[in-house]
């Protein structure tokens, strides 16, 4: 209450200076940062920091960061970039990571694109 009403406290309920009227409408419009509006919604700091413009920059440098990669892996050496991994998504809060970076396919590891273009009879784009 000090942070966003200075000079006012609870003791000013008892005092009779502060009315439960004003005080409810002070609860109601504190800031969404606020440690009680927190507390009111059950969630964490670390959450709380995770704000819509936060999760949206995040998701654009992964999506950089996938695009050099694409981009490393399809134009570069066959040779240098064969054991050249996705990057991995920068960790958000409630968002469980992937346990591997390896695509399964038919019950196999690797990228898929080999078994596929034997299913297809075409050779792989980057063999």
């Amino acid at each position: 209450m000090a942070r966003y009403w200075p000079g006012r406290s609870l003791l000013d309920l008892w005092r009779g200076t502060l009315s439960w009227r004003e005080l409810r409408v002070f609860l109601s419009h504190l800031p969404h940062d606020s440690a009680t509006a927190r507390a009111v919604r059950g969630s964490t700091p670390e959450e709380e920091a995770w704000t819509l413009d936060r999760q949206l920059l995040a998701t654009i440098a992964d999506a950089v960061r996938e695009n050099t990669f694409a981009t490393i892996k399809l134009g570069g050496d066959p040779k240098k970039t064969g054991r050249l991994k996705p990057p991995r998504p920068i960790p958000r809060p409630g968002v469980e990571q992937p346990k591997s970076n390896v695509i399964r396919f038919g019950g196999r590891h690797g990228s898929g694109a080999k078994q596929l273009a034997q299913v297809f009879g075409r050779p792989a784009a980057n063999q």
